[in-house]
């Protein structure tokens, strides 16, 4: 047990944020800046080297910057210190609610297992209704903050029926493991890490509650201006990840090393990962308005949004808006 805890205290220094900095090349169009999570398929892109490959003849140098999680993550590519990224669905919507120019270029559908609301092993949460008046922590804006609007939906609870402690993963974790938080929304690797603990158990996972997805995401000038870079990284990410996979015990070791998740526990997360990756269509931009939508009406966004607009095609064009 103690080595479980020492494992997710160890996760959660791993992933504290380093802060952003704009790269020196932050003004060269011949360098493109990437915002990754020790997560995904970006990191196993990374690590393969795909994009450097495939963009070494065009003299396009590619600047990886690491965030901790989504929001901060938008805030750098609102900021114009990255050019694409990955996140999961809620961190675009916050954005774009706060008037950040970004694209949707494709998507990484997530049916929900990979996304979980844990308590502690002696809780007397046992049932989705007995979230109410309890200390939930998850990170502000993120797809764990759908997660807790989907299940409070599902149990019949306002949002208001909770105590929501809004922090990143590093201290939502020291906050679950010490005791000062009643439940917590999260994703792997933590959850995977967390629900090996024998003091831990898992209240519900987001299967056929909150299924959704992860996006690619790129500033629109940048996307405007080079659709055909765009659509590389998309195919790149594609072949990197069609290979993940069909090697999962292989991700697992990469995502390991990198992030310093104990192995049994990536080979966990891999396991119920998702490998497709999309270019925006119809039904995703449909989805992904809908949870907007619930953000709004709780009054979680300070307006409505349109999602359509800010769908992007391989052809460099953004979609009609929808509303």
């Amino acid at each position: 047990m103690k080595r479980t805890r020492f494992t997710i205290l160890a996760l959660a220094l791993a992933f504290a944020s380093s802060g952003v900095v704009p790269s020196a090349a932050a003004g060269d169009a011949k360098t493109l800046r990437i915002g990754y999570q020790k997560i995904g398929p970006l990191l196993i892109l990374k690590q393969q080297g795909l994009l450097e490959k495939r963009f070494a003849a065009e003299g396009i140098a590619v600047d990886w910057i690491e965030f901790q999680s989504g929001p901060p993550l938008l805030e750098a590519l609102n900021a114009g210190a990255i050019d694409f990224g990955y996140t999961g669905d809620t961190p675009p919507i916050f954005a774009q609610a706060a008037g950040s120019d970004l694209v949707y270029v494709a998507a990484l559908p997530l049916a929900g297992a990979n996304s979980a609301i844990l308590v502690h092993k002696n809780s007397n949460i046992h049932t989705l209704a007995d979230l109410r008046g309890k200390r939930l922590a998850f990170t502000k804006g993120s797809s764990a903050h759908n997660v807790v609007v989907r299940v409070l939906a599902k149990a019949g609870l306002a949002y208001g029926d909770i105590d929501p402690v809004y922090l990143q993963p590093a201290d939502a974790a020291a906050a679950f493991r010490g005791g000062s938080v009643d439940a917590w929304s999260i994703w792997d690797p933590f959850y995977a890490v967390a629900e090996r603990d024998p003091d831990t158990r898992v209240l519900t996972t987001a299967l056929a509650i909150a299924p959704s997805n992860g996006f690619f995401l790129a500033s629109r000038d940048y996307a405007t201006k080079n659709p055909k870079v765009i659509e590389a990284i998309v195919q790149e990410t594609t072949v990197a990840w069609h290979w993940a996979e069909t090697h999962q015990d292989q991700i697992a070791q990469v995502l390991s090393e990198t992030s310093g998740v104990d192995l049994a526990a990536e080979r966990i997360a891999a396991k119920r990962g998702s490998y497709a990756v999309e270019f925006i269509t119809p039904a995703v931009v449909q989805q992904q308005q809908s949870i907007a939508d619930s953000f709004a009406k709780l009054g979680l966004i300070p307006k409505t949004i349109d999602v359509a607009a800010a769908a992007w095609s391989p052809a460099g064009k953004t979609a009609t808006t929808s509303r």
